[in-house]
């Protein structure tokens, strides 16, 4: 696919559109006054693969608490400002590395103006998060819903806004709850703007509900080239999000992950017990770095073309498997042996990052 070229823009050390491989971003679910919950959290998200995390700034404990957690946060930290412009300076006063405002609800220009100014002077960028929950009054009259064109509108004035504030360094989102119009508005950005673009479906749901929304959203949007970062929004932890963002990513071959999974769907013809054999070793191999494919599959139909092609194969037969490796068949191994002879056969194999 070939992906629209927008301005780069830096979130601390990490580049936001160009050529830049898309980001993976995520928030944190804990009270920010909590600095040391927030940081154990942050930690865990970057350990998933998290690029970019983004902390609220609600009230004044958040945003004493802030700078301590930018010091000591592994990956770049955004901060996310609604309602009172003061906590968004007093972010970029701590070094947050971004901060996203929501146009709807930040207040007047003036102090608007007075954030941009600040985010200027300190070189941070400033992400125009337009939400279809909190459009301003004048533009939810106008249209009557929050549609794609009033979403658009209300990125495209604040956009000017920020220019007309000799300000450039914009990263713009406009999410809905509903698929389509996301999908709708940012087509219609993307044809708008070349400022790097945010995608998310804003509230998309739980864990599983929600990564198949968001899935949809923002894997139709990614395949037309448009989208420089992604997050996607569930009711769950910030490595959940993490890790569906990234076999979004995966998906259509734009973010290698460590380990590659396949496995089969399994039907009548399966002998072994895979589905649970699968539940137990998917989190074992989200803890290995190397980059290899394996493979575990259930019959004779597919099981041993699929295992020959990976890096690592298994093919099942009756409470037993044969194990390829690199495309050679091995030895064969009982069923109860899977998991600890893949775990063992991972470790000797080279591509350790």
């Amino acid at each position: 696919m070939i992906r629209k070229q927008t301005k780069k823009i830096l979130v601390g050390n990490i580049p936001v559109g160009g050529c830049s491989e898309i980001s993976v971003q995520t928030m944190t679910k804990t009270k920010t006054a909590n600095a040391v919950a927030t940081i154990s959290q942050i930690e865990r998200a970057a350990q998933a693969g998290a690029d970019i995390i983004r902390v609220t700034v609600n009230d004044e404990a958040a945003a004493a608490s802030i700078k301590e957690i930018v010091i000591n946060s592994p990956i770049p930290v955004v901060a996310d400002i609604h309602f009172n412009h003061i906590f968004a300076l007093a972010a970029i006063d701590s070094g947050v590395k971004k901060v996203r405002i929501n146009p709807g609800n930040i207040g007047n220009k003036s102090k608007i103006s007075e954030v941009l100014s600040a985010a200027k002077s300190n070189n941070v960028p400033i992400r125009i998060g337009v939400n279809s929950g909190s459009l301003e009054k004048d533009i939810l009259i106008k249209y009557g819903a929050p549609t794609a064109e009033a979403l658009v509108e209300s990125a495209m004035r604040h956009i000017q806004i920020a220019n007309d504030c000799n300000f450039d360094e914009l990263i713009v989102a406009v999410k809905s709850t509903s698929v389509l119009t996301t999908i709708d508005a940012y087509r219609l950005l993307s044809k708008k703007t070349n400022y790097p673009l945010h995608l998310g479906v804003t509230e998309a749901g739980s864990v599983f509900s929600g990564a198949i929304k968001s899935s949809v959203g923002i894997g139709v949007l990614l395949s037309e080239g448009i989208g420089d970062t992604i997050r996607v929004s569930l009711t769950g932890e910030p490595e959940e999000e993490v890790g569906a963002a990234i076999e979004i990513l995966s998906a259509l071959n734009l973010r290698k992950k460590y380990i590659e999974l396949i496995s089969c769907p399994t039907c009548g013809r399966l002998d072994v017990d895979l589905i649970s054999i699968t539940k137990k070793i998917e989190p074992l191999l989200k803890q290995i770095k190397k980059r290899l494919t394996v493979a575990i599959m259930g019959c004779v139909v597919n099981g041993p073309g699929e295992a020959k092609e990976a890096d690592l194969g298994i093919a099942c037969g009756k409470n037993e498997a044969i194990l390829f490796v690199k495309g050679q068949q091995i030895k064969k191994i009982k069923e109860e042996d899977i998991i600890s002879t893949l775990l063992e056969e991972i470790d000797k194999m080279p591509g350790a990052i």
